[in-house]
């Protein structure tokens, strides 16, 4: 992956400006560039050769930090063809989902790119990506914004697909499929057919309704361990001094999460042990 996430700025980076009202600018650095905001110009010139982490005055006298962004900054503010999946969710997807270096893995329902630049990060320049999206207007949007964020294209470890993953997949023994769509309960078993034994199916959705029909889709397949459901929140908190509080506000409801492991050809999970009525000790 040939682009650049550390050292001296140079031309063709991608640079976050900071105010301090902590309003960020992104701008691709020129030789000849000038970077305009109502308090003042900045000369890309001021940028190119100095360290990431420098400060720079702008001619209104406005000082910015200069970082390259990180990748949950770019997925933000990206261009959207479709919702984004917030970093907090595209996180937990690679975390809980166990995407490894090396691994193979099936994204349907690319958006607008956000969570494939999380995925082709986790799976390293050994692993491969192929994602499948039924509009070509947000495949473009979504190819677009991979290109940038990677510095070019990304042939040796990316596949785009413009088309319905069940009437489309070719792949067999992959290791993760990664399911963000409407209706993720049909593609349950073209994933299944698809993932090597132990490999992982990970769907996300936005209601209850959903998250229930894919859980029960999952369940009834057969082929699959007893599917986990689950969403995450993140609570920022105010540090001053001694004034240590929550803030006002959080990133609360974006997705639920749906997960489960493939099991073995031919091979059903056990039946399911409840609690039964009236007592909480376990079967």
């Amino acid at each position: 992956m040939g682009f650049r996430r550390h050292g001296p700025f140079q031309a063709g980076d991608q640079v976050q400006l900071t105010d301090p009202k902590n309003k960020r600018h992104t701008i691709t650095l020129k030789e000849d560039g000038v970077f305009h905001t109502h308090k003042g110009a900045i000369p890309h010139s001021d940028l190119i050769g100095q360290p990431e982490g420098s400060v720079v005055r702008s001619s209104g006298g406005t000082q910015y930090l200069a970082f390259r962004h990180l990748l949950q900054d770019y997925t933000l503010a990206m261009p959207r063809g479709a919702a984004v999946i917030y970093p907090k969710d595209a996180s937990m997807i690679v975390g809980m989902a166990d995407v490894f270096p090396g691994a193979r893995v099936i994204e349907a329902g690319v958006g607008s790119g956000a969570l494939t630049c999380f995925l082709l990060r986790a799976v390293g320049p050994q692993g491969h990506v192929t994602s499948y999206e039924r509009r070509e207007e947000f495949a473009d949007v979504a190819r677009k914004n991979v290109e940038k964020f990677y510095g070019g294209p990304m042939d040796d470890n990316w596949r785009l697909v413009v088309g319905d993953l069940v009437a489309s997949i070719d792949e067999a023994d992959v290791d993760r499929v990664i399911l963000d769509m409407l209706a993720p309960w049909e593609c349950v078993d073209a994933a299944a057919k698809a993932l090597t034994p132990g490999g992982v199916i990970c769907c996300y959705v936005a209601t209850t309704t959903q998250m229930s029909k894919t859980v029960e889709a999952i369940r009834d397949h057969g082929c699959f361990t007893e599917p986990h459901a689950w969403e995450t929140l993140v609570r920022d908190w105010h540090v001053e001094g001694l004034a240590v509080r929550p803030d006002h506000r959080m990133i609360g409801h974006t997705g639920f999460l749906v997960s489960a492991r493939r099991m073995a050809d031919g091979v059903t999970p056990p039946p399911r042990r409840r609690r039964p009525k009236g007592t909480t000790e376990e079967l």
